[in-house]
């Protein structure tokens, strides 16, 4: 029965490795992960993309997961994680698929691969204090997705009662064009895009 089902705002099924990165989640005891809503736009993102997919801060690989599942012929994805013990985790989750390179190491040596055509910044650091870095590391045109934002309905935006500076200097950079994009009632994504 239609009315007895649980919302959802896209079809339930998930791509392989998209599971298989979210099993491998769960077993490392991982309590977030690349959310589905925010997965299926990097999937969109990445299909009209080619050249270099990045993703600073990989986790247990879902939102490498994501881009790879959406990802045109001839893209590659190279994403990077600090911690050497998931970093081979996630090596071995990609190992048949050459087209995603695991790097074990920090966000910052990520960047020497670019340029991207798309950027997943996920590592908080990254998202804190990387906005030049990432300008020089994203080709024209290129996309950037940050991601796990509360929707903020108001300017400047605001977060838990104060302006929420990161979201406020992202919408205001002049490198980019940027917008705020909620992807769930509770969840919110910037998709910039390289001026």
């Amino acid at each position: 029965m239609l009315c007895n089902s649980q919302p959802v705002s896209a079809p339930p099924e998930l791509p392989p490795l998209v599971s298989a990165a979210l099993s491998l989640s769960g077993r490392r005891g991982f309590v977030s992960a690349t959310r589905n809503e925010t997965g299926r736009l990097l999937a969109t993102l990445a299909a009209s993309r080619s050249g270099i997919l990045g993703e600073l801060g990989t986790g247990c690989g879902v939102g490498s997961a994501w881009l790879r599942s959406g990802a045109a012929e001839g893209t590659k994805i190279v994403t990077a994680e600090s911690d050497p013990q998931l970093a081979k985790a996630v090596a071995e989750l990609f190992a048949n698929d050459e087209r995603i390179e695991v790097l074990e190491a920090d966000w910052t040596a990520l960047i020497e691969r670019g340029p991207f055509s798309l950027l997943f910044v996920d590592a908080r650091e990254a998202k804190l204090s990387a906005r030049d870095v990432v300008a020089e590391a994203v080709e024209p045109g290129g996309f950037v997705v940050l991601d796990d934002f509360t929707p903020s309905m108001v300017w400047p935006p605001m977060y838990e009662g104060r302006v929420d500076r990161l979201r406020q200097e992202w919408l205001q950079d002049e490198r980019f064009t940027t917008v705020e994009v909620m992807v769930a009632p509770d969840a919110a994504v910037l998709l910039a895009t390289k001026r």
